[in-house]
């Protein structure tokens, strides 16, 4: 079921973004830009309109909605969206009308924004899918992963594993498997072409829900097996050689629907998900690619599970998190085997400061803060700080009264 709104064509307006989960989130610039995913309305998940994109201002946090037209793609959840050269491209995902291996494009720093559907033309495309994950380099795009259906000439026992039950779902349609795989698969833009090179070393076992990150010539996964096991590989994104980093500290728990994101040349960041017993989980993880060990990072938001969100690089070097599930329920459709945690579905953004703020950030969140204080003092200061200032006001502000409203409820 698609989720309707009022689109104000002549341009973008200010709303409050409406939670949800599954979507897909990149950061540019100082701007947070998330688009698709699905929300509950009365019981019932509804997905949001592909025609409109909301844009999170990370200096003032506040939320404006910008129109879409063009090759509008349909709505969709578990698409895999990534950042090249000012376009956003999305690939996959899945609705009600089951899994897709579709392409599109949008230019995020146009006038408007104008979908472009590249799916035509590019030939040996993957098997529609959804829950991968992907990484940008060389100005390609590399997808690992998800989960999805083939027909029965394109299961190889090595790189897909058949979902047990599927079976029961496609009767006597046995010609078509629904399951997890472990491809790789990267798509040329400027050519609209795609390739799927022949890996070496220890391959990932195949996984969808799971979680990568990418940093300088290598691409990271970790989680999303189907017993949930903690494990780490890196891809080679030169010779696509695989290896299991093995750690030489104790591992987080186990995992899916999480996020890793990479915040300096060395560590990723490990937030949220879901575990084997189905419970959301709130911790943070640090790894450290240099000693190979993971260490809990302590943050503000324990009280705040999550799974299903996005998690992006912010200003100075922030970890910025947006939307997921609180809680977790199975919903099963009778065509092609679709999961969704519903219930408990959020809108608000978390930061998770990973490094010491320079000075100057500093002044600024002491003078947010403090406005009230310093509103005098304010109308002297110089036009080029003055505008940044303003910002940091709206933004403690805005959080202020976004927790006074979470509380409430």
């Amino acid at each position: 079921m698609d989720y309707q709104t009022d689109v104000n064509v002549g341009g973008p307006r200010m709303r409050p973004v409406q939670e949800r989960s599954d979507h897909t989130a990149l950061v540019v610039g100082g701007f947070l830009y998330v688009w698709g995913g699905y929300r509950s309305i009365s019981g019932e998940e509804v997905f949001f309109p592909s025609d409109e994109i909301c844009i999170y201002d990370m200096r003032s946090s506040e939320w404006q909605t910008r129109p879409m037209e063009g090759d509008i793609p349909p709505s969709l959840s578990g698409t895999c969206g990534s950042y090249l050269n000012g376009n956003m491209y999305i690939f996959g995902g899945c609705n009600d009308s089951g899994h897709s291996n579709q392409m599109y494009c949008v230019n995020l720093l146009g006038e408007k924004c104008i979908w472009k559907n590249f799916t035509e033309g590019g030939e040996s495309r993957p098997t529609p899918r959804d829950k991968h994950s992907c990484w940008v380099y060389k100005d390609r795009i590399i997808y690992f992963g998800g989960y999805g259906c083939k027909q029965i000439r394109d299961v190889h026992p090595n790189s897909f594993t058949i979902d047990e039950a599927s079976w029961a779902v496609i009767g006597n349609a046995l010609f078509r498997f629904w399951g997890w795989n472990n491809e790789v698969h990267v798509y040329d833009p400027s050519s609209n072409t795609w390739t799927e090179p022949h890996t070496a070393g220890s391959s990932p076992t195949p996984r969808a829900a799971h979680a990568s990150a990418a940093l300088g010539s290598r691409g990271y996964v970790c989680g999303g097996t189907e017993n949930m096991m903690m494990d780490l590989h890196c891809l080679d994104l030169e010779s696509w050689t695989w290896t299991n980093i093995v750690s030489q500290s104790a591992v987080p728990q186990g995992r899916s629907w999480h996020t890793l994101t990479a915040f300096s040349p060395s560590s990723l960041f490990l937030f949220g998900g879901l575990n084997l017993f189905c419970e959301p989980l709130s911790d943070g993880w640090v790894f450290d690619l240099e000693t190979a060990e993971w260490r809990q990072f302590q943050h503000p938001h324990q009280d705040k599970p999550r799974l299903w969100h996005t998690a992006c690089l912010g200003l100075d070097s922030d970890i910025v998190i947006f939307g997921g599930s609180r809680d977790y329920r199975i919903l099963m459709d009778t065509i092609a085997v679709l999961r969704f945690p519903s219930l408990g579905h959020c809108s608000d953004v978390l930061i998770f400061q990973t490094q010491p703020y320079s000075l100057f950030r500093l002044c600024e969140d002491c003078i947010g803060k403090n406005a009230e204080i310093l509103e005098k003092q304010l109308s002297i200061l110089p036009l080029k700080l003055l505008e940044p200032i303003q910002k940091k006001i709206t933004f403690f502000r805005t959080t202020m009264e976004t927790d006074k409203k979470i509380t409430r409820t």
